[in-house]
């Protein structure tokens, strides 16, 4: 039986999900582009809701008042709530609609939704969107009209542009949005002019991109509106309920079955643009190393040589659609690194499709060896990619079915028999995956116990836990988190840290403490949140996630990315504790190796880097709220910042003697090249110098731990 068919078939044990239900939800229905309109809204063809959609409102508001986990009270309250939210899916940086638009389906929807959604009487909410359609498509006539004349933009005005506008008031006229608008085409222009393109392939992009998005705005359907308003609804709840129409819940399927042909990365709207959510492991575009969280993909092209296609302003789905394709094919993206402020800057990158199985996510080991006080120290390390189980195979009675369990086990036994000092698991980037597999995992590290609580909708609490009696290993041990480890990864290293049986190092962890189920509706699907974890010292998991016993800086930004980063997350509480015993006190022993941690990475070139990037990131991210349109303004801005990237860049490469960049924008492709400058029996390929470093200072830390707690 697949895993789909499993959840629908088991709903109380629907606790076993893929890893990709640990991560934001990804709303793939969003328009992504930015636009407003130039004279009063034209009638169109305008698309009807349909009865089935009528009855799966109906439905959908059944399923959040009786069947979510939180107290939902679908009343006027609630209908502010989710019509400021549908304005925002809709005009996020307050550019499409005017404040008369806003006013106008303010009264009969604002504090009526709930009505909306039991009587499926969904005609306003159609109009509105319809009237921000036309709206829309003015705008994108008015630019193309204004590229058809020519651009003569001289670049030497003294005017800014915000970012973020999202909390903007409404303009009240047409003639603002003008204002607004040559800024943002100009701006468009200048990036693009910046990136070295001449005038007329500057005209030719724009062009290009506006007719894209005018194209695909006019093919929108009844599915696509009444998808964006239930996308809406559901996230004014909490981030991971989800509407799955038809289409997606197919794609739901295909993904569940882990058979998608892709480049094994998710994706999610950031503005105008579509970002890398997180990499799947043992995925190609994990494999090839050219694409990190929170990269921004501008543009993409099929095989060597296909025509590059922009994505700026794209919906979601169109460019899953476009990156998606068949095994042993290539495409190319076109990407702005995450750590870089500067749109202008980007990369093409090339990836071979395939598909991701079962073995590429398989647990994995190697040992480091150390001299200390004159003796050789081994130190085992288990790369941990997922929580993963061969559920066919597990539902067919298969003995020797595969699961991350049973390969770790293999890896310990592989490590005890090398006579290593300690082991070290690493969950960095684990999104998480079958609950089943993070209590079995413990198991390896215990003797028998609990291992997290559930609690339901009802208030029941449900314990989970191993029950078989024995330990594989019982030697030293130390778990390595970051900020995408989520789920059933949280649930392993915060039940590790309350039995005291081992450290947990790195930053903090994603903060997904909530369960989902998936139920079918007469028209689509809602993938509903209906329980939360608990770790057995009675805090859960949500929101606050696993604090690390030693912190690492961390270049994942959590303001960005995480459970805190998003809407309407569930709080952060607690039960009652249930008894468990204590197999170490590494609580003893963390200030002393905190001290030995600071001290050895205080001239580390690596953490050093690490920390100084961090810092610089989030100020730039906290001083960046407006570009300058002078083109000299521009490029001074960013030539400064580029140089105190470059310069923390070349600082860490001068003191591991490595080759010095010229350009910051090369560093990510010296990452995938070099393996950091570590010595030979510290390297693998695939590693990056930073995880690298990580490791390496990890195993040190193990190492210490052991002799205070088993001092010879």
């Amino acid at each position: 039986m697949s895993l789909t068919a499993a959840l629908r078939r088991f709903p109380r044990q629907a606790f076993l999900w893929q890893a990709f239900l640990q991560r934001a939800t990804i709303i793939a229905i969003l328009l992504l582009a930015s636009s407003s309109a130039l004279a009063e809204p034209q009638s169109i063809s305008e698309p009807k809701p349909t009865s089935e959609q009528r009855q799966a409102a109906a439905e959908v508001a059944d399923a959040l008042r009786y069947g979510h986990y939180a107290d939902v009270k679908l009343d006027d309250a609630w209908s502010l709530r989710t019509f400021q939210r549908y304005l925002d899916y809709l005009d996020p940086q307050r550019a499409y609609l005017l404040y008369r638009d806003v006013e106008e389906f303010r009264q009969p929807l604002q504090t009526k939704l709930d009505d909306v959604l039991y009587d499926g009487d969904l005609e306003d909410v159609f109009a509105l969107y319809q009237r921000y359609q036309e709206r829309l498509e003015a705008r994108l006539e008015w630019i193309l009209a204004k590229l058809e004349g020519g651009l003569d933009y001289a670049y030497d005005t003294n005017e800014r542009l915000i970012i973020d506008r999202k909390d903007e008031d409404w303009e009240h006229t047409n003639s603002a949005l003008d204002t607004l608008w040559e800024k943002r085409l100009e701006n468009a222009a200048l990036s693009l002019s910046l990136s070295g393109q001449s005038d007329q392939e500057v005209e030719d992009a724009l062009r290009q991109r506006y007719e894209g998005q005018l194209s695909r705005i006019r093919q929108t359907n009844a599915e696509d509106i009444f998808g964006v308003f239930m996308a809406a609804v559901t996230s004014s709840i909490d981030p991971h309920t989800d509407y799955l129409s038809p289409r997606q819940g197919e794609s739901f399927d295909i993904q569940m079955r882990l058979s998608l042909e892709g480049i094994g990365a998710l994706l999610q709207s950031d503005g105008e643009y579509v970002k890398v959510a997180s990499l799947v492991p043992g995925g190609p575009a994990e494999k090839a190393g050219v694409l990190k969280p929170a990269d921004r993909i501008i543009a993409v092209g099929q095989d060597n040589n296909g025509e590059m296609v922009n994505v700026v302003g794209m919906r979601l789905d169109d460019v899953v659609e476009l990156i998606r394709g068949p095994k042993g094919s290539t495409v190319r993206l076109d990407v702005i690194p995450a750590e870089s402020v500067d749109t202008t800057r980007s990369q093409v990158v090339k990836i071979t499709r395939d598909t991701v199985k079962l073995e590429d996510q398989a647990a994995s080991s190697e040992v480091l060896e150390f001299k200390r006080d004159g003796k050789r120290q081994k130190v085992g390390v288990i790369k941990v990619p997922a929580f993963y189980v061969d559920f066919d195979a597990w539902q067919a009675g298969d003995e020797n079915y595969r699961s991350s369990t049973r390969d770790v086990a293999k890896e310990i036994e592989k490590l005890k028999k090398q006579d290593v000092d300690g082991i070290v698991l690493d969950l960095r980037g684990d999104g998480g995956g079958a609950l089943q597999e993070a209590n079995s995992l413990v198991g390896l590290f215990i003797d028998r116990g609990p291992t997290v609580q559930v609690r339901d909708a009802d208030g029941r609490i449900n314990l989970y836990g191993d029950t078989e009696s024995g330990m594989l290993y019982d030697g030293p041990l130390a778990v390595m988190v970051d900020r995408l480890s989520a789920s059933a990864s949280e649930i392993f290293a915060g039940a590790i840290q309350d039995y005291g049986r081992g450290l947990v190092l790195g930053s903090d962890t994603f903060g997904k403490g909530t369960v989902q189920v998936l139920n079918e509706l007469s028209h689509g699907e809602i993938k509903l949140t209906r329980a939360k974890f608990y770790r057995i010292s009675g805090e859960s998991t949500q929101l606050r996630g696993v604090e690390p016993d030693i912190v690492y800086p961390s270049l994942l930004d959590a303001e960005l990315i995480g459970e805190s980063s998003l809407d309407n997350a569930l709080p952060w509480d607690t039960v009652r504790d249930v008894q468990y015993r204590h197999y170490g006190k590494p609580w003893r022993y963390l200030e002393t190796l905190r001290a030995r941690h600071r001290d050895r990475i205080l001239d580390d070139p690596n953490f050093v880097y690490l920390q100084r990037q961090a810092e610089l990131s989030r100020q730039l991210r906290e001083q960046q709220t407006s570009v300058s349109l002078n083109r000299e303004q521009r490029q001074k801005e960013m030539d400064a910042i580029e140089a105190e990237q470059l310069s923390l860049e070349n600082q860490r490469r001068r003191a591991l003697g490595l080759e010095l960049l010229d350009s910051w924008v090369d560093a990510r492709g010296k990452e995938v090249e070099e393996n950091g400058g570590v010595p030979a029996d510290h390297t693998t390929e695939k590693d990056d110098p930073i995880d690298r470093a990580e490791v390496l200072e990890s195993a040190e830390i193990l190492l210490d731990y052991r002799e205070l707690s088993q001092p010879s």
